[in-house]
Order: C-alpha cells, then sequence, then structure tokens
C-alpha cells in the first residue's frame, strides 16, 4: 500500500515554461440531494480549477440546479448533466475552452444510461483533454465502457487528458485495471491525503479516482481530509462519496498541438 505525502498540495500557477500546475477535484454529488451548502464548501475548499462531477442533477430544471451549483462553488459550467446522463465538467475562469462534447453511451436494457462530459481546455500553456464518468454497476458494461472511454481519450487529439470519476469498482477489478494499464492512476503514483472514498462515515474503498496521461507529472492525489478549510462534518452531509483532489503540472503544448 502506498504512503500518502503530508505535504502541502501545490497552488495552482503558470511555469515560465508555460506549463500549468492544476488543481483538479472528481466528485460524486448524489444529484445535490443533501446538503448543498456543504458540497459548495467543500468544492470551494478544494480550491479546483476542474471539477469532474458525477451524479449531476438530471431531470427537472438540472440546468438551473447545475448553475447554482457552479454559482456556490465559484466556478462555471463546462459540459455535460443530463446531455450527458450525469457526468459534468465545471471550470474556473483560468481555463479557455477550446470545444466541448456531450456522449451518450450504448443503452444496455434494464440497466441506467451512462454518459461522458467531455472538453479541451487551454489554461497556461497547455492544452488538455478532459473526461468525467460514471461507470456501471454491471461487471461486463462497465469493463466495456472503460474501453469506450480509453478509446474516446485517444480521439481527442491532445498531448495530455485527465479522466476522473466513480468507477463503481475498486482498484484490484478488471475495469480499473484495463484504465490504470493505459493511464497514471494518481493516487498510486502521487498519494498525498486519504485514500477511500466510500463511504464518508465509513470509509472502506477506493472507488473514485483521477487518471492521467503519460506526461503529465502527479504532484499529489487523494480524499482532501486535512486540507485548510475542509470540515469532517461537511464530507459527511454533502453526498455519499467523499472527493478526490489532485494537483498536476501539465506541460505547455508545442505549435501545432
Amino acid at each position: 500500500m502506498a504512503t500518502p505525502a503530508t505535504h502541502p498540495l501545490p497552488n495552482s500557477r503558470t511555469e515560465p515554461d508555460g506549463s500549468a500546475v492544476i488543481r483538479v477535484l472528481s466528485y460524486n454529488i448524489r444529484s445535490m440531494r443533501d446538503d448543498e451548502d456543504a458540497l459548495a464548501r467543500v468544492i470551494r475548499a478544494c480550491r479546483p480549477d476542474l471539477v469532474f462531477v458525477q451524479e449531476a442533477p438530471r431531470f427537472f430544471r438540472w440546468r438551473k440546479h447545475a448553475a447554482r451549483l457552479a454559482a456556490q462553488s465559484e466556478l462555471v459550467v463546462l459540459s455535460g448533466g443530463a446531455t450527458a446522463a450525469g457526468p459534468l465538467l465545471l471550470c474556473s475562469l483560468r481555463a479557455t475552452v477550446e470545444r466541448t462534447e456531450d456522449v451518450l453511451l450504448p443503452l444496455t436494457p434494464g440497466l441506467h444510461r451512462r454518459g461522458f462530459a467531455t472538453a479541451v481546455v487551454r489554461i497556461g500553456g497547455a492544452r488538455i483533454g478532459l473526461l468525467s464518468c460514471h461507470l456501471s454497476l454491471q461487471s461486463d458494461e462497465r469493463y466495456a465502457q472503460a474501453g469506450m472511454l480509453l478509446d474516446r481519450l485517444a480521439a481527442m487529439g491532445v498531448p495530455h487528458a485527465i479522466a476522473a470519476g466513480d468507477i463503481n469498482e475498486r482498484p484490484t477489478g478488471r475495469s480499473f485495471r484495463r484504465l490504470a494499464a493505459e493511464l497514471q492512476d494518481c493516487w498510486a503514483v502521487g498519494p498525498w491525503g486519504g485514500e477511500y472514498t466510500s463511504t464518508p462515515s465509513e470509509p472502506h474503498q477506493r472507488i473514485d479516482a483521477i487518471f492521467a496521461t503519460e506526461g503529465v507529472e502527479v504532484l499529489g492525489c487523494g480524499v482532501p481530509l486535512d486540507l485548510p478549510g475542509i470540515r469532517e462534518e461537511d464530507l459527511r452531509a454533502a453526498t455519499d462519496h467523499l472527493p478526490v483532489l489532485a494537483a498536476l503540472r501539465i506541460p505547455a503544448a508545442r505549435s501545432g498541438s
């Protein structure tokens, strides 16, 4: 088992060479059915540049709910929501948006529809592909969706990419292992903070994760238990998952990439 680092997580910044140090948050928010104020406080305390949301509101006035969450978190809506079957992307004004696309995955009869919220953004001199996901509860469908995720990242045509979300599986599972074979599992590479993401009242398993392509430097990744501004009561009240926060250094894109 990896030993988490105890140093403070780096703050966001742009390096002289154009590379970008960014904070990335992945969070299953259970359709905002819990304490919205606590949820917003947790997100604000993490000071993220990018938030990969799962289980965003999908029904009546879902855009209004997503906009409210973004405003309370001092962010803006980037893409996703009901049009991606739940995954959502939020970003700070540090990000310049190049394009977005919401992707619906093949529907298996009797199971929930799944999708990806995707985007390409520029931060500093870095160009980054983004994908928020919430994979299936059913093993075979989940494994197929892991392959679709990898294919989608490869098709983005970007030098570096980040995928994050609720994998619905522990790292020993075959779908998680399929992702980790092609991407960096950021907790495994740079453990920081807490490991387990489910459940807030009794953390015992890691089923939420942030992945990054090769070339992205992982400066730290984990559950932000001791981050300034994070309160245990807020983590328990906000939703039924714990968030995953990572600090990543993204190299500056070469000319034409």
